[in-house]
């Protein structure tokens, strides 16, 4: 799938699945929504608001408040590929999105997920 079919797609088609994931091993929709809030600085108004909106993956981290400085932390790979390597800026974004997701689908606690 090209850069800019993904960019294109609804963050609300995609959120689901996020919750899905993690529901599926033991973790709860509050987990996930407090993931993406330290990674994009949304409230959970800000967040709910870009999910009824149907906002696009780039027009969702383009009025992202404010990206956590620490988001350079995540390391790793999703779908083959290191996420400190990206080099699209956007793309990197999402992959860190879907690092973190993993990550707590994997049972790690939320102190290590959030880098604290």
């Amino acid at each position: 799938m090209s850069n800019q079919r993904v960019f294109a797609m609804k963050f609300s088609s995609v959120y689901p699945m996020y919750v899905q994931k993690a529901e599926r091993k033991n973790r709860t929709r509050e987990e996930v929504d407090q993931i993406i809030r330290w990674l994009t600085g949304y409230s959970q108004a800000g967040l709910q608001e870009q999910l009824e909106k149907q906002s696009s993956f780039e027009v969702f981290f383009a009025q992202a408040p404010a990206m956590n400085p620490n988001r350079s932390l995540i390391q790793g790979v999703v779908c083959g590929i290191r996420v400190e390597e990206i080099e699209d800026p956007l793309m990197r974004e999402i992959r860190y999105l879907d690092k973190l997701i993993d990550e707590l689908a994997k049972g790690k606690r939320m102190e290590k997920i959030l880098r604290h």
